[in-house]
């Protein structure tokens, strides 16, 4: 397998934490993702992903699949132990419920091309960009917080072993983290951030800080 991948996307370190989880491996194909000329912006890399965002997959079978839900759905499928997902219908609900408010309520308002989009249509500077990242980070993240609080009777999101729940909360929290937020404003996020660290998988796969 051949994993199209940025270091400091928290979405590539979803995937990576689920490779690392199961065991498998993929050759990692870096894509830059930072400015008006990044690689994923240009004609090359969108003939692999025409939205030119990473992570993406190629498969053994020379398939592409785009998106980290359903790359790491599909890595769950390849390689079921550890499962990723809980046993019961609802709390599998409950888990892709955590992983889709953050996926596609707080980190789709985040990447590089939404700060250029501020930039060349608004005029945002980089400090009303950053306000913008924070705003909806502290929403979404209290969102999370609740959904999780509301239900959890494990050591994590959901249930007693870290699944598809925690490695989207995984990334994203780090990144709050990095941007000033203290974690224990959300206190059962901070405790399972706190358990997830100790996990290499998670620990060696978390996004790399923006230089």
């Amino acid at each position: 397998m051949k994993l199209y991948q940025n270091e400091i996307s928290s979405a590539t370190s979803r995937v990576r934490i689920a490779l690392a989880a199961k065991g498998l491996t993929a050759e990692a194909l870096p894509v830059t993702i930072l400015g008006e000329e990044a690689e994923s912006r240009q004609a090359g890399y969108r003939s692999v992903n025409p939205q030119g965002l990473v992570p993406a997959l190629l498969t053994d079978g020379g398939v592409l699949i785009t998106q980290s839900l359903a790359i790491i759905e599909y890595l769950d499928e390849l390689q079921p132990e550890p499962p990723l997902l809980p046993d019961t219908a609802e709390d599998r609900a409950l888990a892709r419920s955590i992983a889709l408010a953050i996926a596609a309520e707080i980190h789709a308002l985040l990447p590089p091309r939404i700060g250029l989009h501020l930039k060349s249509a608004f005029q945002a500077d980089a400090d009303a960009i950053a306000a913008w990242s924070r705003h909806w980070v502290g929403e979404g993240m209290a969102a999370v917080e609740t959904m999780i609080a509301g239900r959890r009777q494990g050591a994590f999101a959901v249930g007693d072993r870290p699944g598809i729940a925690d490695i989207f909360l995984f990334p994203q929290a780090i990144s709050a983290r990095r941007m000033g937020f203290d974690l224990g404003r959300w206190p059962d996020i901070a405790e399972i951030v706190g358990k997830l660290e100790a996990i290499p998988a998670f620990q060696e796969n978390a996004p790399a800080p923006r230089r």
